[in-house]
C-alpha cells in the first residue's frame, strides 16, 4: 500500500548516536522537529550539526538511559509536552555484547538480554500508548536475521532479537486500525560502529543502505522489511538447515 511516509509530528531517535538512526533521522529531517535521546546528551554536537545540515527545523536533545526503565515513560512525557505529538520514533538504541563472556558471566547475558530485548518492550510499550492517545504515529523497530533462527556463534544476542522480533510483530497488529503503524526491519550483517573489527558476513550493508530502505518502507506504507532484500527468501531455507549443520555457521 502507498503511503506518503510518517505522520506530521516531531522525530524521536532512542539512540541518539546509533549510526542507523541518524541516517533515518537524517533523511527525514528537512521541516521537521528532531529530538536525539541518548545518554550523555550534552555531547551530541555533532550529530546535532549533521540534522541541521540536514535541514531539520529544530533539533533537540534529551537525556535518555534506555536501561533505567522507569525513566522512559517520563523521558517520553517530557518529550511530548516540549514539542508535540511524536510523528515518528526510531528505536535504534542496543549492544551487540560480547558472546564469549556471556557464556561464562550470567550478569552480562542478562545485561544484553535487558538492553536488546526488555528495555525495547518498555519503551515501545510506552511510546505506543501515547501514539494511540494521539491517534497517530509511527514505530521503527530494528531486529536482526540473527533472530530468526538463532545460531550457536551469537545465541545470547540473537535470542534477544528474537523476542524482540516477535513482539514488534505482535504489537504491530495490536495497532492495526489505530493510526499507529510499526516498521520492523530485519538488516544482515551491518558494517559500522557495533561490528568493527569483525569480518563481514556475506550480504551486508551499511548504516545508509539501511537507512534508504526504512525510508522506502515507509513510504510504501510497508510493516516489515528485509535489509537487503535477498535475506528474505535465503533464510526461509534457512529454516530448513538440518541443525548440526546449523550449529557450525559462523556469525
Amino acid at each position: 500500500m502507498a503511503n506518503s511516509g510518517p505522520p506530521a509530528g516531531a522525530v524521536l531517535v532512542l539512540g541518539g548516536r546509533s549510526e542507523i538512526g541518524l541516517e533515518v533521522a537524517r533523511r527525514i529531517a528537512p521541516g521537521r522537529t528532531v529530538v536525539l535521546a541518548a545518554r550523555r546528551a550534552g555531547d551530541l554536537t555533532d550529530e546535532v550539526a549533521l540534522l541541521e545540515r540536514a535541514g531539520a527545523t529544530e533539533v533537540h536533545c534529551v537525556e535518555f538511559d534506555a536501561d533505567d526503565l522507569a525513566s522512559h515513560a517520563a523521558v517520553f512525557d517530557e518529550v511530548i509536552a516540549a514539542h508535540g505529538p511524536i510523528g515518528l520514533a526510531v528505536v535504534a538504541f542496543g549492544i551487540l555484547g560480547d558472546q564469549a563472556l556471556a557464556e561464562r558471566d550470567a550478569t552480562h547475558a542478562a545485561q544484553i538480554l535487558h538492553t536488546d530485548f526488555v528495555a525495547q518492550v518498555v519503551a515501545l510499550t510506552e511510546l505506543a500508548k501515547r501514539m494511540r492517545d494521539a491517534g497517530s504515529g509511527q514505530l521503527v523497530v530494528f531486529s536482526s536475521v540473527a533472530g530468526i533462527r538463532v545460531r550457536r556463534a551469537n545465541y545470547v544476542y540473537g535470542s534477544a532479537k528474537a523476542g524482540l522480533d516477535g513482539f514488534a510483530n505482535g504489537l504491530a497488529d495490536a495497532l492495526a486500525g489505530s493510526g499507529v503503524g510499526l516498521l520492523l526491519v530485519r538488516p544482515g550483517f551491518v558494517i559500522g560502529r557495533m561490528t568493527e573489527g569483525m569480518d563481514p558476513a556475506p550480504l551486508s550493508s551499511t548504516p545508509d543502505q539501511v537507512a534508504d530502505a526504512v525510508i522506502q518502507g515507509l513510504r510504501r506504507g510497508r510493516t516489515r522489511i528485509w535489509v537487503p532484500a535477498t535475506l528474505r527468501p535465503l533464510y526461509f531455507v534457512a529454516r530448513l538447515v538440518p541443525a548440526w549443520i546449523w550449529r557450525r555457521l559462523p556469525r
